[in-house]
């Protein structure tokens, strides 16, 4: 866990010129974002600049850019003469990010059971049979891409790019909970399962029953949404 004041692992040390200045850029923004992912900066706490800069070799105005496109994308906090913060990992937050996050899936499947070509669909089920072949021995994190990367390729099937990115966002936002989710052996098995499930609807062209089987599928009971919040919580004050 990376505290406010604390040390960060060094990275390349460099005054990036004008021609590399794009590439750092990219290369912050990866990093931080996947750090912000996984909450490896405590929510509410300020984060370094100085410290941060000097840990990826470049100066404030670079990383500045990063972290204001974070706030952006939902990952981090900024607050005037406070600086910038990880989100907090709250309840309403995380019940109002799943709202969301259904009514995508949902509007997702619907549009790619309409849309979507017999060799899409066909390509989709494939990646799923070969991803379902080794799903439980995976580690939480490759399980967490691949459950990921099905529901992106399946929004991009809808041939609505708003709608593709909307998910993204919220798959970034919602990334933490989803590795915990996913250090849980009923968890995998359900995940295949109701996979599949999705996929025969839509391959049937069952919009319907491709809008009810993805509802089903992301809509965890409240109760099961705060035990995956409190341990998340606790994972992250502990560490």
């Amino acid at each position: 866990m990376v505290k406010a004041g604390s040390q960060v692992p060094q990275a390349q040390a460099a005054n990036p010129s004008p021609k590399q200045s794009g590439s750092h850029v990219d290369r912050i923004y990866d990093q931080l974002k996947q750090m912000a992912m996984t909450y490896k900066f405590r929510p509410g706490e300020p984060l370094n600049e100085v410290e941060l800069a000097a840990s990826f070799g470049v100066s404030r105005t670079p990383l500045r850019e990063v972290l204001n496109r974070l706030v952006a994308e939902g990952l981090l906090d900024f607050v005037p003469r406070k600086g910038f913060s990880c989100k907090p990992l709250d309840t309403k937050r995380v019940f109002d990010l799943y709202e969301v996050r259904c009514g995508l899936e949902m509007m997702s499947a619907k549009l790619a059971t309409q849309r979507a070509s017999d060799d899409e669909i066909d390509a989709l089920i494939e990646f799923w049979k070969a991803a379902t072949e080794k799903f439980c021995t995976l580690t939480p994190v490759d399980c967490a891409r691949c459950d990921e990367t099905f529901h992106e390729r399946l929004a991009e099937l809808s041939q609505n790019s708003e709608l593709l990115h909307m998910l993204q966002n919220v798959n970034a936002r919602a990334h933490y909970l989803r590795l915990i989710s996913m250090e849980q052996e009923p968890y995998r098995r359900n995940t295949c399962a109701e996979h599949q499930l999705i996929l025969q609807a839509i391959q049937d062209r069952n919009v319907e029953g491709a809008v009810n089987c993805m509802a089903a599928h992301v809509s965890l009971r409240q109760e099961q949404l705060v035990e995956v919040i409190k341990e998340g919580v606790a994972r992250i004050y502990m560490s």
